[in-house]
């Protein structure tokens, strides 16, 4: 994966394919097809892709842990409720992100709620819901929880997230090892939780460690973990009792640029038996649930976003094919999400017969130089009325974005499974 068309043509032949004219496909069916149907800009995932993607990350982790999936990357209620179907519990960030998991058939008591800033009308919500755990991120919400199981008359399990020291940092977006709004510092276990325990209300079951986001390395992330069953046990020591939840986070990447390389879950696998070990050796941990809540690694890989080709121009030397899409929509492609140096990510002609191949920018259409979902990308000869796809779309796409910026409509939303299609949302006005 030399460049950035070798990284599309890579994921293309991974996960979906082109017929004999050229014609990208998702689950069988033609994009053209689809973009007929629906209507550009389009949202398209593939369900098979999301299955296979589950299935595989559970086998490469079993005996050590199970897998969740975190509502932020994707929370229509179609995608959460694939996962579910597979037996995924749900991370959850939000009061409407919890309704989104239970329309979507996840058990309450299987959804956990992460976020630095959990408000009363939120907690009032989740806990009347009958949610299985909530995690703590500060002393204020340990109030504000206790009040709120106080008012329904409930104990409610809760877990200390914990925001780890410099040495279990890593991954592409670091969220430890430094001053954090995210959960408690680890020099602060101790005091954080003696004030949970001694809340009536509040029953202390485990422990949140969430690290980094967007890690390929499998070296990395078993750190990590391993950094996590560490704290998990100055917990279990501190309270006395075994722990029930183990939350080792997410942050499992997925190639976007030149350069990445997939997340090896052979080396994964391989990496686990010490893992298992330490778990087992103490008697108040061995009996715990380890959970890994992975959203971008699930959903990411199974998304396209189709824009339609407006105008192809040429400006001082440079060609700019100007679409219908564009960061109102897919900010994160746009490089307006927590990219410091802006890449692009990988993009494919929908159609593509060969011809010669040109570095071309293709730009949304939004009146802002940041409007751009490719720099440079080496795209065939394309003209007005042709679509492009952005791969690698599945998670953080439009709900991540400004979607009401400039009052452009806002993108329907299609799952496809089985080689059918059904509209999982609505074109916006």
């Amino acid at each position: 994966m030399a460049d950035a068309p070798d990284l599309a043509a890579a994921l293309i032949a991974e996960n979906f394919i082109r017929d004999a004219g050229g014609v990208l496909q998702v689950g069988g069916l033609p994009l053209t097809d689809l973009a007929k149907e629906f209507g550009t800009p389009l949202f398209v995932y593939d369900a098979d892709t999301m299955r296979r993607t589950y299935r595989a990350l559970c086998a490469a982790l079993a005996g050590f842990a199970e897998v969740d999936f975190s509502v932020k990357a994707n929370p229509n209620p179609a995608v959460i409720c694939v996962f579910s179907e597979e037996g995924a519990g749900a991370e959850i960030a939000s009061g409407a992100e919890f309704d989104a998991a239970i329309r979507a058939g996840v058990p309450p008591e299987k959804i956990l709620f992460a976020g630095p800033g959990k408000g009363a009308a939120d907690l009032d919500r989740v806990i009347g819901g009958g949610i299985g755990e909530i995690h703590l991120e500060n002393r204020e919400e340990i109030a504000r929880v206790a009040a709120a199981a106080e008012r329904h008359g409930l104990r409610v399990r809760v877990a200390l997230r914990i925001n780890p020291g410099a040495t279990a940092q890593g991954g592409a977006m670091r969220m430890g090892g430094k001053p954090s709004p995210f959960g408690f510092d680890e020099e602060d276990i101790e005091a954080a939780i003696d004030t949970v325990e001694v809340a009536p209300r509040l029953r202390l079951v485990g422990l949140h460690l969430f690290a980094g986001t967007q890690g390929l390395k499998a070296d990395t992330l078993l750190g990590q973990w391993a950094y996590g069953l560490g704290l998990a046990a100055r917990i279990a020591n501190r309270i006395g009792r075994p722990l029930e939840t183990i939350d080792l986070g997410g942050g499992l990447g997925i190639p976007y640029f030149s350069g990445d390389t997939a997340l090896d879950l052979g080396a994964i696998r391989a990496g686990l038996p010490d893992l298992i070990a330490t778990l087992r050796a103490d008697p108040l941990m061995a009996s715990a649930r380890v959970v890994l809540e992975p959203g971008r690694y699930l959903t990411g890989p199974a998304g396209v976003y189709v824009a339609r080709v407006l105008a192809v121009k040429e400006s001082r030397g440079s060609r700019f094919v100007i679409t219908d899409g564009g960061m109102h929509h897919h900010l994160a492609a746009s490089g307006n999400l927590g990219q410091i140096v802006k890449r692009d990510f990988p993009l494919a002609a929908v159609t593509d017969a060969g011809g010669e191949r040109a570095a071309t920018a293709v730009v949304g259409p939004l009146c802002t130089p940041l409007d751009m979902l490719a720099r440079a990308a080496a795209l065939p000869p394309l003209a007005e009325g042709d679509l492009v796809a952005v791969l690698q779309s599945g998670a953080y796409g439009l709900t991540a974005s400004p979607t009401g910026f400039l009052s452009h409509p806002t993108p329907a939303e299609v799952l496809v499974e089985g080689g059918e299609v059904r509209e999982i949302r609505a074109r916006g006005p």
